[in-house]
């Protein structure tokens, strides 16, 4: 399908999931706004490069998504937000009575609450041009909680929670908002992970990527950062213009049971 002459502001979109689904969208026509709290000469020649791989405009624009603030004025630096896609996120493994402080303020603010601040800054956008999508990359932890991560699995299961509540505000107009709940997917986030958790468990780290956590994808498969990329355009099309408010795991079975 062609979204030639949409606008797509992806957040964290400078590696791993937000990375693949920019791309994504870039090869369906659309202009992108790529993001991240950095601002260096390989940010811009990142967006430099899929201008010329794609033949569209792609814009690089710094913002922590950290700061409320900063997450609102990415959106009014864009000019325009046609689609939206949340997708920044960090991530710390601790006990909760271990848990620091600042990174649960941290996972939350960027991963749960920039999401409200890009969302009601673009919502008015979307009203004026009468269309709209919303895109949230949640995760299967928005659905399911594992151990030791406390502040991840409750930002996300917000991300869920608020995904809902806008796909309803929003139910009457032509605008959606969705969420999609990856399962692993081999990312610089997932792979920060390994070598804790294969210490954890006293394992190699290819052990622990078989046993423990592909151990909870019935398919045994990562999923791909084009898998994510591929529906989050399929949600922005009009044969998606009747699914809102939902969660749509790409997990290979994870959350089946």
């Amino acid at each position: 399908m062609s979204l030639a002459g949409k606008t797509v502001i992806v957040t964290g979109s400078n590696s791993g999931i937000g990375l693949g689904v920019a791309r994504s969208f870039a090869g369906a026509g659309a202009k992108i706004v790529l993001n991240s709290f950095t601002d260096n000469d390989d940010d811009h020649k990142l967006a430099k490069d899929m201008s010329e791989e794609f033949g569209t405009e792609v814009r690089y624009i710094q913002a922590d998504m950290s700061k409320g603030d900063q997450c609102r004025a990415l959106i009014e630096k864009a000019g325009a937000c046609d689609i939206l896609v949340n997708n920044a996120g960090i991530q710390h493994v601790a006990p909760i009575d271990e848990f620091p402080q600042d990174k649960w303020d941290a996972i939350i603010a960027i991963n749960m609450s920039s999401a409200f601040h890009t969302t009601a800054a673009a919502l008015p956008m979307m009203r004026k041009a009468g269309w709209g999508r919303i895109i949230n990359i949640a995760s299967a932890h928005g659905l399911r909680a594992s151990p030791f991560k406390s502040a991840y699995v409750t930002a996300k299961h917000g991300v869920v929670g608020m995904t809902k509540t806008v796909g309803l505000e929003t139910a009457k107009e032509q605008i959606t908002c969705n969420a999609i709940c990856p399962g692993y997917v081999l990312t610089p986030l997932v792979e920060a992970q390994i070598p804790d958790t294969a210490k954890e468990y006293n394992m190699s780290e290819d052990e622990v990527i078989e046993k423990v956590i592909l151990a909870k994808q019935p398919s045994k498969e990562f999923a791909t950062v084009e898998q994510i990329g591929d529906l989050a355009v399929f949600l922005a099309s009009d044969s998606a213009a009747q699914i809102t408010g939902q969660a749509l795991p790409v997990d290979g079975g994870w959350t089946a049971a």
